[in-house]
């Protein structure tokens, strides 16, 4: 019985933490999709909320220091995922510029956050 308590525990406690790490620290109003996918690593998060201000992993950054912080990043990390979770009241011109800038960098590796349709 006790170690079923523990055990219950550790999955309680693992569960908890999966779901926190999807909230990177800046909140935005993700679009809806029905095609994604829930496996969120330790990768860079880029975001962009509705009034256009530009987040590298939590910290406030102008677009012109993007390219240069992802370049050192991925550096140490040629595999590296760039998450970019953008309001879905930004502007599209804004996601655009910001993918740019992901392969302006030498990263292939980028995806779109987006929470699923029922929520």
């Amino acid at each position: 019985p006790m170690i079923d308590t523990m055990f219950f525990l550790l999955v309680f406690f693992m569960i908890a933490t999966l779901s926190m790490t999807i909230m990177r620290g800046v909140p935005v109003n993700l679009p809806k999709s029905e095609s994604g996918k829930n496996d969120i690593k330790d990768n860079a998060s880029i975001t962009v909320s509705k009034d256009g201000k530009l987040y590298y992993d939590k910290k406030e950054i102008q677009i012109n220091e993007l390219r240069s912080l992802l370049k050192r990043d991925a550096a140490g990390n040629p595999d590296m995922l760039v998450i970019l979770n953008a309001d879905e009241d930004a502007t599209h011109g804004k996601v655009v510029e910001l993918i740019d800038e992901v392969k302006l960098a030498g990263i292939s590796r980028f995806a779109i956050a987006t929470k699923p349709k029922n929520q």
